[in-house]
């Protein structure tokens, strides 16, 4: 089966989450730039928020570059990915309508973690449709940041519900170690 429909679609979805993100910011009732200071919240989760789908729509791509063909479990897969990053409009504006309070901070972190876990399921199916010498599975064999990135999440969502802006760096800190694309699928694309 032919993957440019899938990117294609996954492109097309991931355009539309950006764009509720961005619709949720409302333009302040004045003209003083003090009239910007309540929106303050809501843009700091927006661009966090950004980021991360920035990156998974990154990843996303150079995962399909390694990629050679998929089957329905993979579109399956994608699906589930695709439901999971929907998800995050909604912890955004949630979070940042409500400065950062510690439960709206531990669900962004749980959307987050399950974003993460659908990623890791649309990788893995991958793999075994393609094989264990494909490039995809040469390319990923070494998960440290995949590990490490879980536990910062798990670490932000216990934090949240007494510091919730150290759990919210908790997900800053994940968002930086992935802003540069996987590397490790570019290397083995050679």
């Amino acid at each position: 089966m032919n993957k440019g429909r899938l990117e294609a679609f996954s492109d097309g979805v991931i355009a539309i989450i950006i764009t509720i993100m961005v619709l949720e910011l409302k333009v302040p009732e004045g003209e003083s730039f003090r009239d910007l200071k309540p929106l303050i919240p809501k843009f700091v989760s927006y661009i966090l928020s950004f980021i991360y789908v920035g990156i998974y729509w990154n990843n996303h791509h150079h995962m399909f570059q390694a990629t050679q063909k998929v089957a329905g479990k993979v579109l399956w897969a994608n699906l589930f990915l695709l439901f999971c990053l929907s998800l995050i409009p909604v912890a955004t504006g949630w979070m940042g309508e409500n400065h950062f309070a510690e439960n709206t901070v531990a669900a962004y972190g749980f959307v987050l973690t399950l974003c993460a876990l659908a990623f890791t399921i649309l990788e893995k199916s991958i793999i075994r449709l393609e094989g264990e010498d494909s490039t995809l599975a040469k390319a990923v064999k070494n998960h440290q940041k995949e590990y490490l990135s879980v536990i910062f999440y798990i670490s932000g969502i216990v934090t949240s519900f007494f510091y919730p802006i150290i759990g919210t760096s908790f997900y800053a800190i994940v968002a930086l170690m992935w802003l540069i694309p996987d590397r490790r699928i570019e290397k083995n694309m050679k």
